[in-house]
């Protein structure tokens, strides 16, 4: 039976699955390994539980705040999501315009399938660049120059991909495997899915690497790209580069894929500006804590000295509230957005942020938290919770 009223990431999810060729849904929706971190997340941000309290004067409930300088309708920003231009048509341009709507932050990955001009054409306020470290210096520069030009003032670095994980779904289902056996295992998949080959395959092109599209030399198809970035990620990469990285950077600079506080105190040290806790959503280390679990003390360590984020399971606007009581200055969804705009379209990124916001408001009218500012730990349930009821009827 099709959902023909979405309401919960899982039904979008659920939509996406429906929509997408095999090894793209595998793509967005898988993690590294056997996917334990990846479980984790979500599992420990559940077990998390709020303090309800009544007869608070809760009328005027504020989700807005301030995030990396900007005014934003809720603690939460739209993560990057490579390529996301291939699970829904020009996908980056069209997440971009529904966050700006809904007046949230939009980063676009540096291997998004709309470049840094699409993306700047198809809103009119800034959004934030994400970048990964390039073996050739003289691209990152030119796209760092490239992401000023056209507005951004937030840099999101992200330090957490040396190398790509081994997701095991990329490789059984043929997105990471090469030969004539891998090919003909994906043209299967897509055949199965002709609205997605006349909404995104024909209707969506050029299906490329935007952001990289003069840099590499004879790329024809995706494939080809992804074997140039493939070999252009740097794994000599060191603290001492996001200092030269600093240095040529005028704007904001956050670093995300922090997971250890000595690496938080190193990202003070450098001069970032705030660092996201996360564990790139369970696909590159499996078997590392849940970034909820590692949030609280990173942020008592240097929370008071840069910004704090966080991204991993999040789910709900009770799971935003849930990193904001633990100290994160906001959270950023990746999954979650792109399920939405996979399955539902911008309609369905419009409705799934809308909903993010009324449980995020939910949460405050019934733990008495009329502010962003007010919600903290307090506002979290310690008590045991095995405990017998009695006798209950």
């Amino acid at each position: 039976m099709s959902l023909r009223f979405p309401s919960s990431p899982d039904d979008y999810r659920e939509c996406a699955r429906r929509r997408l060729p095999r090894f793209l849904f595998d793509y967005l929706d898988g993690g590294a390994g056997t996917e334990v971190t990846l479980g984790a997340n979500s599992r420990d941000l559940a077990a998390i539980r709020l303090r309800q309290r009544v007869l608070v004067d809760v009328e005027n409930i504020d989700t807005g705040t301030q995030l990396a300088g900007e005014s934003c309708s809720m603690p939460v920003a739209l993560a990057p999501v490579g390529m996301a231009g291939i699970v829904a048509r020009r996908g980056e341009a069209q997440a971009a315009r529904v966050a700006e709507s809904a007046r949230v932050p939009f980063t676009l990955s540096t291997v998004g399938i709309c470049s840094l001009e699409e993306v700047h054409a198809a809103r009119s306020t800034p959004f934030w660049f994400q970048l990964y470290m390039i073996r050739d210096r003289a691209v990152v520069s030119a796209l760092l120059e490239r992401a000023w030009a056209v507005g951004c003032r937030t840099l999101v670095f992200t330090v957490d991909l040396p190398r790509a994980g081994m997701r095991h779904r990329d490789v059984r289902n043929g997105m990471d495997t090469a030969g004539a056996r891998a090919s003909i295992l994906r043209a299967a998949q897509v055949l199965a899915r002709p609205g997605w080959i006349w909404n995104v395959a024909m209707r969506g092109k050029p299906l490329q690497i935007g952001c990289l599209a003069g840099q590499v030399p004879g790329a024809r198809d995706l494939g080809s790209f992804k074997r140039w970035v493939d070999a252009q990620f740097d794994a000599s990469v060191t603290w001492q580069d996001i200092a030269w990285l600093r240095a040529r950077w005028q704007g904001r600079l956050m670093l995300k894929g922090i997971l250890d506080i000595e690496d938080a105190r190193q990202a003070v040290h450098v001069g970032a500006d705030g660092i996201v806790v996360s564990n790139h959503g369970g696909r590159q280390l499996d078997g590392v804590r849940s970034t909820i679990s590692v949030l609280p003390e990173i942020v008592q360590g240097v929370g008071k000295q840069l910004e704090v984020w966080m991204d991993g399971g999040i789910r709900s606007g009770t799971d935003v509230f849930k990193a904001i009581a633990l100290g994160a200055r906001g959270v950023m969804i990746g999954r979650t957005w792109a399920w939405a705009l996979a399955g539902n379209g911008s309609k369905g990124l419009e409705n799934c942020l809308a909903s993010l916001q009324r449980e995020l408001r939910l949460a405050m009218v019934l733990t008495g938290a009329r502010t962003i500012a007010d919600i903290d730990s307090s506002r979290l349930d310690t008590g045991p919770t095995n405990v017998s009821c009695g006798d209950a009827r």
